[in-house]
């Protein structure tokens, strides 16, 4: 699986009307927003169930009815919404021939999402389902240090990233590594441009970085 490559939005919400001519351009959306997220293995997936969720919509509520897709990143999972108005008609697991057209949608989805569901509102309900992102679950939160709020304070002025939480996702992670990295790179050439060698000046972070290690272990 390959990891998010970016910083962009973890949220992509469409309000639309329910009708065929409408499930090409979502499906584009859906391609675009997990491309953009550095999800590319999970388009076609996500694609299926976002289509089979909204014409689970159109055949059991109607066409044209006012409807939501929303994508949004939980982590390790993609988790795909689809919300309609109307509060009856909650989809259902049901037995099915070969030869039957209706009710495979359905199991088209379970087949391929990690846990799905639907939820009922007094003004609608919400099919929902996840796929797993192949991605590692973030690390348990750590006490805040004066030294870690420094450096996630220099990294939001430098500007690369938009300020930093411990909740902070897989995608936004890795673009906080990559900020820092490009961060130390700037700081070695204008170290050289002061007239001290890179491999010097790391050589002396190396040390200063395993005295700090061993006095917090110590």
């Amino acid at each position: 699986m390959n990891r998010p490559q970016f910083a962009v939005p973890q949220v992509w919400e469409v309000p639309f009307l329910a009708v065929p001519e409408r499930l090409t351009h979502l499906r584009k959306g859906v391609a675009t927003t997990l491309r953009r997220w550095g999800l590319p293995d999970l388009v076609d997936s996500a694609q299926l169930c976002t289509t089979e969720l909204i014409t689970n919509v159109i055949i059991h509520v109607g066409t044209k009815t006012p409807t939501w897709v929303k994508l949004s990143m939980l982590d390790t999972h993609v988790r795909i919404e689809v919300r309609d108005p109307d509060p009856h008609g909650v989809p259902a697991l049901v037995r099915t021939s070969p030869e039957q057209e209706s009710g495979r949608g359905l199991r088209m989805v379970v087949g391929v999402a990690s846990r799905w569901g639907v939820i009922p509102r007094a003004y609608g309900k919400t099919a929902w389902c996840e796929l797993s992102t192949g991605l590692l679950p973030a690390p348990e939160p750590q006490p805040t240090s004066p030294r870690m709020l420094h450096t996630e304070a220099l990294l939001t002025v430098y500007g690369r990233l938009p300020a930093l939480s411990r909740a902070s996702s897989p995608a936004v992670r890795l673009v906080a590594e990559e900020a820092a990295t490009a961060l130390i790179a700037d700081l070695l050439h204008w170290l050289q441009a002061q007239g001290t060698a890179p491999d010097t000046a790391l050589d002396r972070a190396q040390k200063r970085f395993e005295a700090a290690v061993t006095r917090a272990a110590s």
